[in-house]
């Protein structure tokens, strides 16, 4: 009888445990993982969405038409451009503002609000706001006239186009790492200092063999998270540049190229086989990122 019971109370565990966890698996499967098996069929097929949809399987030929594509060989160069550009700034400016953080200067907690509100700030509302600074009577240009410094076709020059997009997304996301930055800060031992200034370490010192070495883990977060979000970057091209990744296609990026074979050619079939590169070398990336910082010898 006892035995019985034993087991009654295990299957109720078991089964309360499995509808705890089904709305998320439901959820999971039905937004992330059933678009992810019908994206990669439609990159099988020509689709044709027009009146009734029909599907023609073409095998390879979607990936095949890539290599031979000019505008995603632009594309991917522009978004590779972005991303080097981007993601080393961004992490190294979140690790600087984060020290400053969290050294005892007074003030110290307005700063934090000030510095996160970018990050809090929708992402269309800040492009808005950098298209009248960037305007060629607006308020960058006016500051460098001001310090006697060339002024540029922010907006107009293809080749300053992508690097003022750079600009503001590493002014907007910094903030957010460097919030896990200061949480990182916050936890090594301040032991560990103490005895690196009784053994006569300099505060440089004592920033590149404890600092650096313990936040690797948080670095590889940064890098990783960076490297993701930038290869991903669309809206604020998009709103930028009118949807065209213009100026001469200088801020033409591969999910901006993908949103106008999907959204504007209608073609969703070679669309889709485009996303999955796109997912292959976000893949490659973190899985060099990965090797490059070896957290697993930590």
């Amino acid at each position: 009888m006892l035995v019985k019971i034993k087991k009654s109370t295990k299957l109720q565990e078991t089964l309360s445990g499995y509808l705890f966890v089904a709305p998320a698996v439901l959820i999971l499967a039905t937004f992330t993982f059933a678009p992810i098996l019908y994206s990669i069929f439609l990159s099988f097929h020509k689709v044709r969405i027009l009146g009734e949809i029909q599907y023609r399987f073409v095998e390879f030929k979607n990936f095949a038409r890539i290599w031979s594509d000019e505008r995603f060989w632009i594309a991917l160069k522009n978004t590779a451009e972005y991303v080097l550009l981007v993601v080393p700034i961004q992490t190294a400016l979140a690790l600087v503002l984060a020290a400053l953080l969290n050294a005892k200067i007074k003030g110290r907690k307005l700063f934090r609000v000030l510095l996160f509100l970018p990050t809090v700030t929708s992402s269309a509302v800040l492009v808005l706001i950098f298209i009248w600074i960037y305007n060629s009577n607006g308020l960058l240009n006016n500051f460098l006239a001001f310090l006697h410094l060339p002024t540029y076709n922010w907006l107009g020059d293809p080749n300053v186009a992508l690097k003022s997009i750079a600009i503001m997304n590493i002014w907007s996301t910094a903030p957010f790492f460097m919030v896990i930055y200061l949480a990182a800060l916050q936890d090594i031992p301040e032991s560990l200092y103490e005895a690196a200034r009784l053994d006569g370490a300099s505060a440089i010192d004592q920033f590149f063999t404890i600092t650096l070495p313990l936040l690797r883990p948080v670095t590889l977060f940064a890098v990783v998270v960076g490297i993701i979000g930038t290869f991903q970057l669309f809206d604020q091209s998009y709103i930028f540049s009118g949807g065209s990744g213009g100026p001469n296609n200088s801020t033409l990026t591969l999910v901006l190229l993908i949103y106008q074979y999907a959204f504007k050619n209608l073609e969703m079939g070679y669309a889709s086989a485009l996303a999955l590169i796109l997912a292959l070398v976000i893949l490659i990336s973190t899985l060099i990122q990965r090797r490059f910082f070896q957290t697993e010898k930590l």
